[in-house]
């Protein structure tokens, strides 16, 4: 074996002959890669064997380990599971990852409910909560699309109304046809619940016997002279024919599958999913991957195949993959214990019409990623060229790659809140954004505002220098250039905060003044004006944007908060407990203000004499 750390080998000699996972980590404790192994020995001294002919990214990854810590499983089953969760919590930077790393978009249909209403989540629980999802999907405004068109033949509702059937009136979804306005008693509970129940079938791809049925009830609707209800029912075809219009049909069997194609070029990949129901492709959708470490495209296909099925809402009968991958009985096993119904297959055809439809979402893989990779390229151009005139325009010491703004946000100093965005290679870094509530203040203080966020943002990085547990988060490194919005007085500000933590040195700062647009820096006695044409100029004003933005979107987040407070604080025999009740139930003080009487009755521990003070004092 070759390893350099004693203590590493000690603990290589530790590894036990069972199943489970390993987490690699480095000197600092985190997490370089986790994998699962049958035999958690085997498997990981076969990482430090030099006969072992290893890529140079797994050659970097086995230098950069200093400690292996490992979890012992019952099964197999059991260590597929705890992989995904730990790759999930830990987010190793040699695991296959999401290129873009977020959450992606479900249509949740509250199923729980008497009245069950349609919205939009970023998470699915991964236990049953007895409510109907179906994604994930890749692009949130598609969904929002699919869904507007959806609601004009299955009028769901999206209001949290307490539906009794006695509203005195409806709201104006139900004289626009888009809601069944079962609040004022239009329609009852079973005949709303059919509505959702044909929308969940129509997005599982059962359209057919929908169609068929709606045929029969507009027929027998105009049979009995009810045309209003049968040209309703026309609509509802039309509209839903003309989406089953375009769903290719691939099969004439009745068959539900999934036909995932794959494409890689050097450390990214695209997978291409297309989704067949009742033999028909009712979708398709693309996922961008970064792959770092000694993954070859099997093991990169068995990730997001245990990744994204993980995360689905419905697993088909039959997955076709464009290769075999090595653990496939155990995710085989894995799908069927998650499958409501039914077992799953993964297949690798050979030949014939299921191998050309792999071949087509490779194709199609291939495609996505290359314009990806080309606009990923352009990007990073134009970022790069701004960054440089940024250098230059100002005559910066080094290229500003890391740039950190503040921002103060008040209302006639009440609810002081700050913001710190933060701006890497030329783009917004979301996870390193960080809010202040400003603590030490009271009243009207722009200035102290500003030392206040800012030496406890040093004060942080000072910490995380001294700790030995060193994360990678947002306070860890120190910028290249530090943007403050506002004029002189706010740049010595920052100054003399960064000479107190003797990081003045190391760190450009400058303060971006809204009026005239100027640029304040200590080496220069008048404010730079940059043309406003020119990409650095361009640059700055986003960022400086971009932190207005952040702190006055937290800002009003508090002040709405504090004014429901202090109005409900103001009701007598309303404490903490009923005003979280009714916040939750209600929304905000203008729906308390409108609800009826007796629906705030319903809120949980209300009692008549609290509930009749409300209606009063509102």
């Amino acid at each position: 074996m070759v390893t350099s750390h004693d203590n590493l080998k000690q603990n290589l000699s530790r590894l036990p002959n069972k199943p489970g996972c390993y987490l690699m980590k480095d000197k600092r404790e985190q997490v370089l890669y986790v994998g699962k192994a049958t035999n958690i020995k085997k498997r990981v001294q076969s990482y430090f064997y030099v006969s072992k002919q290893h890529n140079s990214r797994t050659q970097t990854l086995v230098s950069k380990i200093h400690k292996i810590d490992w979890i012992i499983q019952n099964s197999e089953i059991e260590s597929l599971l705890l992989e995904h969760n730990l790759i999930s919590t830990h987010k190793p930077k040699y695991n296959v990852r999401w290129k873009d790393d977020k959450q992606y978009p479900y249509i949740k249909i509250h199923w729980n409910d008497p009245f069950p209403k349609v919205t939009v989540v970023r998470k699915r629980p991964h236990t049953n909560d007895g409510h109907k999802y179906f994604g994930p999907y890749t692009n949130v405004s598609a969904v929002h699309k699919t869904l507007s068109v959806l609601r004009k033949v299955f009028p769901y509702l999206t209001c949290d109304r307490n539906i009794t059937g006695n509203d005195a009136r409806a709201c104006l979804y139900w004289d626009i046809k888009l809601c069944m306005a079962p609040c004022i008693g239009e329609c009852n509970k079973n005949q709303y619940r059919t509505t959702l129940n044909d929308m969940s079938n129509f997005l599982n791809g059962r359209s057919s016997p929908l169609i068929k049925r709606l045929n029969q009830e507009m027929r027998l609707a105009s049979k009995s002279q009810h045309y209003e209800r049968a040209a309703l029912i026309r609509d509802q075809l039309q509209a839903l024919q003309n989406i089953v219009a375009k769903q290719e049909v691939i099969s004439d069997k009745k068959i539900d599958l999934d036909i995932i194609g794959f494409a890689r070029i050097q450390n990214d990949a695209c997978i291409q999913v297309f989704f067949i129901r009742l033999g028909k492709i009712i979708g398709r959708d693309y996922y961008l991957l970064e792959t770092k470490g000694q993954q070859n495209d099997p093991e990169i296909l068995s990730a997001f195949v245990k990744h994204f099925y993980h995360l689905s809402s419905f697993v088909p009968s039959k997955i076709l993959l464009p290769e075999k991958i090595s653990d496939s009985s155990i995710v085989e096993e894995w799908l069927h214990s998650i499958k409501t119904k039914g077992s799953a297959k993964l297949l690798v055809p050979q030949r014939g019409s299921k191998r050309r439809l792999v071949q087509m979402a490779n194709q199609n893989a291939l495609t996505k990623l290359k314009i990806a990779r080309d606009q990923w390229s352009t990007n990073l151009q134009k970022q790069t060229q701004s960054l440089k005139a940024l250098q230059k325009a100002l005559s910066l010491p080094k290229t500003p790659n890391r740039i950190e703004c503040y921002d103060i946000s008040h209302t006639q100093g009440d609810e002081i809140t700050g913001s710190m965005v933060v701006f890497v290679y030329g783009k917004p870094l979301k996870s390193h954004y960080r809010k202040f509530v400003i603590r030490s203040i009271q009243g009207q203080d722009d200035y102290a505002s500003m030392q206040e966020v800012l030496s406890r943002r040093f004060k942080q990085w000072s910490t995380s220098q001294k700790s030995l547990l060193q994360t990678k988060d947002s306070f860890y490194e120190t910028p290249d250039f530090l943007l403050i919005d506002g004029g002189k007085g706010h740049l010595n500000i920052a100054l003399k905060t960064l000479r107190d933590f003797g990081v003045d040195s190391n760190i450009t700062v400058a303060a971006i003044a809204k009026q005239y647009e100027e640029v304040f820096m200590s080496k220069t006695t008048t404010p730079i004006k940059l043309d406003p044409r020119s990409p650095a100029f361009f640059l700055l004003q986003r960022i400086r944007d971009e932190a207005h933005r952040f702190a006055l979107q937290h800002h009003r987040v508090r002040r709405r908060k504090t004014i429901i407070y202090s109005e409900l604080d103001n009701i007598t025999g309303i404490g903490p407990k009923r005003r979280k009740a009714l916040l939750k139930k209600f929304g905000s003080i203008d729906n308390i203000r409108k609800a009826s009487f007796s629906d705030i009755m319903s809120t949980d521990n209300m009692t008549r004499t609290s509930a009749q003070a409300i209606k009063d004092q509102l």
